[in-house]
């Protein structure tokens, strides 16, 4: 059996290990050590990474007892090899589970929740609890687990006897009954878990809440720890810093200078709206009126304005098509008509035009791709089906 080294010391991250066992899979070798710093993925934690001698360690996993190095080159059975965990990695991830610990602790002391699921991705982890928590619960519970931070409290871990383990109340989503490891934060948190945690909570360094949505009946909370906590919020700043640039405002101004900019935005687009209507109908207009089709082009109008102008010049002719956009990207169509079923000839319209659409008899619209020439041409011969 490998000896289990993150169990005996979750902060040695160099070390010296005999390799036991080196087996070709698919896509490069796994490697069996005497002794492993080496964490296997598990209990919601990612495995560790780093290296052993020349060869990179890329994943590691437990199987039947085996913990299995997967690795980028085959080593030689017998021979010691130099050990190195990537250790900023590996700390962070400590930093984020204990961080964790402290959180569910005090969801289910304040509140008597569950946590029902937790998963650590590579830039936040996310926990899921069995009861609904409102934005002034979740803010109580971000100060307590801060302030369980500050306290520097130390984490007991250990493996309970079976006599004792019976007596022991502890969180756990399994029922376990044996070679149960206990994680406890002395009045926060009594917790079975598998994964490496710092030795007090001091270590965790900043807890953070980000988001909170319901989950299944319950809610799901986004949080980071740590050093990923700080550049998280370091990246915060740096936007802030950047829009309070842009908008001229006091970094504790911009929520009201992006209401004022947003205000303004709506007032232009009602007032662009309605010029657009009102250059549609000027169009229409200064349009004769005719027994054949019409083709328009426009690449100013939106979409109202454009379904308005189809709309008045359907009154001057057979068919009137106006398009909107350009060669180069393609055109947004919209065909109206009086006279003709528009829906009964949308095959034979989009065939001609290189499109896809459809509509009422009444009109039809879609995209079409085919220049400008070649949809000119197609109006000017189309003979509809009536």
């Amino acid at each position: 059996m490998t000896e289990k080294l993150y169990y005996i010391d979750s902060h040695l991250n160099r070390f010296e290990a005999v390799v036991t066992g080196c087996e070709e899979t698919k896509g490069g070798w796994a490697l069996t050590l005497d002794r492993t710093a080496f964490f296997p993925e598990g209990g919601g934690q990612p495995a560790d990474t780093g290296s052993i001698g020349p060869a990179r360690v890329l994943d590691v996993h437990e199987r039947e007892g085996r913990i299995l190095h997967f690795v980028d080159r085959p080593l030689p059975v017998g021979e010691r090899f130099a050990c190195a965990l990537d250790w900023d990695q590996r700390l962070r991830r400590m930093q984020n589970h204990s961080g964790e610990h402290i959180v569910s602790g005090l969801v289910y002391r304040e509140y008597g929740f569950d946590n029902v699921g937790f998963h650590m991705g590579p830039d936040c982890m996310t926990m899921d609890y069995s009861g609904e928590l409102n934005r002034e619960q979740l803010t109580r519970i971000e100060s307590l687990a801060n302030e369980a931070v500050r306290s520097d409290l130390p984490l007991r871990i250990w493996f309970p006897e079976a006599e004792e383990l019976k007596t022991l109340f502890y969180r756990s989503k399994l029922d376990l009954t044996e070679n149960v490891r206990i994680v406890e934060i002395p009045g926060i948190d009594r917790c079975a878990c598998c994964a490496p945690h710092v030795e007090r909570t001091g270590e965790v360094g900043l807890v953070k809440i980000l988001t909170a949505e319901r989950h299944r009946g319950g809610v799901r909370i986004t949080a980071v720890c740590g050093m990923d906590a700080l550049e998280l919020l370091r990246s915060y700043q740096d936007s802030v810093t950047a829009v309070s640039g842009l908008l001229s405002a006091p970094r504790d101004r911009i929520v009201p200078a992006v209401e004022r900019q947003l205000e303004l935005q709506a007032a232009q687009k009602e007032r662009i709206a309605a010029l657009s209507l009102e250059l549609a109908r000027l169009r229409a207009e200064s349009v004769r009126e005719t027994e054949g089709n019409l083709v328009l082009f426009d690449s100013v109008l939106d979409e109202v304005a454009q379904r308005e102008l189809t709309n008045l010049l359907a009154e001057k002719c057979a068919v009137a098509a106006v398009f909107s956009g350009s060669e180069a990207e393609g055109w947004r169509y919209i065909i109206g008509s009086r006279r003709v079923d528009l829906r009964k000839n949308a095959r034979a319209v989009n065939a001609g035009i290189q499109g896809r659409g459809g509509g009422s008899p009444l009109m039809i619209q879609g995209r079409a791709t085919a220049d400008a020439e070649t949809i000119r041409a197609f109006f000017r011969d189309w003979k509809s089906e009536q």
